[in-house]
């Protein structure tokens, strides 16, 4: 499956926007779809992730409560919506798919085969 991430841009502290990862090639519907981020000079870091069985969400302790992970399997996309956005979000937003992983390994950035190019989010203060 290719993976195109799009929707970033620049926002003000305070403001949202919305990611879309676009799946073509295949459905990924049945796939563990997950949102990582990489800051210069930072490691890559994983923000959200919907795992394949029964839609089961997850986030990182630093987006809780204002990031939402969320699937359109007729459109074969995957979203994040990002509310009350802060500076430390800045960072290039990346999407993964995988079919096979487990549960355990939904944070790792090495268990997803299938990767976006990244869009840039930049929040300003």
């Amino acid at each position: 499956v290719q993976l195109q991430a799009s929707g970033g841009g620049l926002v003000q502290a305070g403001g949202s926007l919305r990611l879309s990862c676009a799946g073509s090639g295949r459905t990924f519907s049945r796939d563990t779809v997950a949102w990582f981020r990489q800051a210069p000079g930072k490691e890559r870091e994983f923000v959200a992730g919907i795992f394949r069985t029964y839609g089961r969400a997850s986030y990182a302790d630093s987006v809780k409560g204002r990031f939402t992970i969320s699937r359109d399997s007729a459109k074969n996309t995957v979203y994040l919506r990002m509310n009350r956005l802060k500076p430390e979000d800045t960072a290039v937003y990346y999407c993964a798919a995988d079919s096979t992983l487990i549960l355990s390994s939904l944070t790792s950035a090495k268990a997803y085969d299938y990767w976006g190019q990244g869009t840039q989010v930049t929040v300003s203060s």
